[in-house]
């Protein structure tokens, strides 16, 4: 670097000063013509110090020989002087030429010290890469490398990817997924999931209603239903979120829920009365709530524990996957939801075979000391058709009467009969279910009351008998005196679909015999419960329940995630059964009321007591149920009993008959109940 430099001093020296010789087309320019002679200024100045190296070309070596040898010419005033062709030079000063070279060789001595001391930080900075690029060469094992030259730092090594999480893996075709499953009654119309994650595919529903009772009972209450509680009313049925988690196999599904199936489901179970810890309040606002794992054998293999829907009855749980929201008494009557194990093995993409370890018919508990045993077998053999097979036994499901056993079996049948999307009128389809179980056992004839015989019709307790009947029953007749206990029920129901499913039209109905009426939904009088029972509407063997019903449904679906349902139903009843409006006495019509309102579901001034007693006309408590125990130990009809005490709390509205006759009948609240029921409503409901 310095040796450039000081080959450069000559050449910047006579720029410098003026003196650098011109280059060769300059000189072509100014060359005087040959007949005129050119007066130079010449101009001597000290030598300066020999370059380290090089010499300079011939042209520069003639240049400066001529101009130390020439004699200085005086300048005249010539015609040749003034011409373009040249120019005479102006004196300049020797003493001006030392300074500015000396000026010059000092700028010139600081930019070398600036250039070395540079030059020797670069080296620095390029030595310290050197040895980070050696380090970095021999810590990745890369080799050797050149000395002095800069290694590349290598990139990080890329963190390897964690391994994937898989959700739930089946080799094999999964099963059921090979049509479309959105026209079956109980199935739903939703075909998409937006909010799906690998994961996780939540569901949250939600369904309101506004029911008309026109048999207009005064305090609104309605009975009878898994599905209508309250007429006159807009009221919220269900509020659930929840959904399904699967996570390399494991498998859970939660559902909770809120609203009036919150309430009325639970009354329906008597189990949860046996025992310590409460229940019906830990598990009330959860309609689904399991966890299990899955195997990929064949199509599918499951194993699932906690509470899990039913579809005994072939409706869904959920009324908006249903094609009626008002079912009929088989699947009404029928189990919605279990609690206990269940299996699912899938052999083949059309079936699925599922047993069932349980604690009983559809309770959270045992009624008493065996579980429930039963199993569903779903058969789809194509698009059209689809069969579900259900059989359940062995629970002892009766709560007080240990040795009581139940066998049940309910079977449906599903068949698409038309489906052309691009027709106005789109589809048609058409179930049938029909269902048969009785209860057995429980040892020899036994009466609650000394006094009791059966009621050859059936028709307690409005007649007064005292048919408390407690021992052993049979599935068919009683030819050893033991009553028949069973259930036999069908219904059916056709459905059509219009302008791409947007609008459908169901029309259905069904009946059921079930003497005992230990499938007969206990109505809510004075809140009663499955627990506590009712006087007004008792469950002894040999109780007779004949009933009918049908509907005609209506469903705007302008999204796959909506129904908005008009309905229509008929129910019928051969013993008084629905809440009606008005007083009702059996025996004596005319029998005062004289303190306030009576005949309403809930007695006057709101429930009273214990649901289990009688009521007294005027209001409160009679002290006595269906059968009563009296001072000597000696159970006899309660009736007579809640009939005296009434009477004697000055709460009978002005009845003195004899207690145990037709004349007392007044001292009693009895509650306003129908042979038949008639509902119009609307409904929206929800689904995500």
């Amino acid at each position: 670097m310095t040796s450039n430099l000081w080959k450069a001093v000559p050449a910047l020296a006579l720029a410098c000063c003026g003196l650098a010789p011109q280059s060769s087309h300059a000189q072509a320019q100014q060359a005087p013509s040959p007949a005129t002679p050119v007066q130079t200024a010449l101009v001597e100045y000290p030598a300066s110090p020999a370059p380290e190296s090089g010499a300079k070309s011939g042209s520069d070596a003639a240049s400066t020989t001529a101009s130390t040898n020439a004699t200085p010419a005086a300048t005249t005033d010539t015609p040749a002087a003034n011409s373009p062709a040249g120019a005479v030079a102006a004196p300049i000063s020797r003493d001006l030429v030392i300074k500015e070279l000396s000026e010059m060789k000092a700028r010139i001595a600081q930019l070398e010290a600036e250039l070395k001391a540079r030059t020797g930080a670069d080296d620095a900075a390029d030595a310290a890469k050197d040895a980070d690029a050696l380090r970095n060469a021999e810590a990745v094992g890369t080799g050797t490398m050149a000395v002095g030259q800069a290694a590349a730092t290598p990139p990080a090594a890329a963190t390897p990817p964690p391994p994937e999480i898989t959700a739930e893996t089946t080799t094999k075709a999964a099963p059921f997924g090979y049509f479309d499953q959105t026209w079956l009654n109980s199935g739903g119309h939703n075909v998409d999931s937006p909010m799906s994650t690998k994961y996780f595919t939540p569901e949250i529903r939600f369904d309101a209603n506004f029911i008309l009772d026109y048999n207009h009972p005064e305090d609104d209450s309605m009975v009878g239903s898994t599905e209508m509680y309250r007429s006159d009313e807009w009221q919220l049925e269900q509020a659930s979120v929840g959904g399904d988690f699967r996570i390399q196999n494991t498998r859970g599904r939660i559902l909770y829920m809120d609203g009036l199936f919150s309430q009325a489901t639970v009354r329906n179970d008597a189990s949860y009365n046996r025992g310590q810890w409460d229940l019906k309040d830990a598990y009330k606002y959860f309609s689904e709530a399991w966890g299990g794992y899955h195997w990929d054998v064949a199509h599918g293999l499951n194993v699932d524990a906690g509470i899990f829907v039913s579809y005994i009855g072939m409706f869904s749980y959920y009324n908006f996957d249903n094609w009626s929201y008002q079912p009929s008494f088989v699947s009404s009557n029928t189990p919605w939801f279990f609690n206990g194990l269940r299996i699912q093995y899938f052999p083949t993409t059309k079936i699925k075979i599922e047993p069932w370890i349980i604690n009983g018919w559809q309770s959270y508990a045992r009624y008493n000391g065996k579980p429930g045993l039963g199993g569903q077998i779903i058969w789809r053999p194509g698009p059209k058709l689809h069969f579900n097979f259900n059989n359940y036994g062995l629970g002892e499901d009766d709560a007080g009467f240990p040795g009581r056993s139940r066998v049940h079996a309910d079977y449906t049948m599903q068949y698409k009969v038309y489906d052309d999307p691009k027709k106005f009128f789109d589809k048609f389809a058409w179930t049938m279910t029909g269902d048969l179980g009785c209860e057995y056992g429980g040892g020899p004839i036994s009466f609650a009351t000394a006094n009791g015989v059966l009621n050859p019709k059936g028709q307690s307790p409005m007649t007064g008998t005292t048919d408390t009947y407690n021992g052993g029953v049979r599935c068919h007749g009683s030819p050893d005196g033991r009553p028949k206990q069973m259930f036999a029920g069908w219904m059916s129901y056709t459905r059509f679909w219009f302008d791409h499913d947007k609008h459908a039209i169901t029309l259905g109905g069904g009946q059921m015999n079930n003497p005992g009426r230990y499938l007969t939904l206990v109505p809510s009088i004075n809140g009663s419960t499955a627990t506590t029972g009712t006087p007004y509407f008792t469950e002894n063997a040999n109780d007779r329940a004949q009933m009918h019903d049908g509907t005609i449904t209506y469903d705007y679906m302008p999204s796959q995630f909506i129904v908005i349902r008009l309905e229509e139903a008929y129910r019928w009843s051969d013993v008084p059964y629905w809440s009606g409006r008005g007083r009702i006495n059996p025996f004596n019509a005319n029998a005062p009321c004289l303190n306030g309102p009576c005949g309403a579901v809930t007695p006057p001034g709101g429930n009273n007591g214990n649901p289990a007693d009688y009521q007294c006309a005027a209001g409160g408590d009679a002290g006595a149920g269906y059968v009563y125990t009296n001072s000597l130990g000696v159970a006899v009809s309660g009736q007579a009993q809640a009939e005296a005490n009434c009477q004697g709390y000055g709460l009978s509205a002005g009845n003195t008959g004899t207690p145990g006759t037709p004349a007392a009948l007044g001292s009693l609240w009895w509650p306003d109940l129908r042979t038949n029921q008639t509902t119009s409503m609307i409904a929206i409901m929800v689904r995500f």
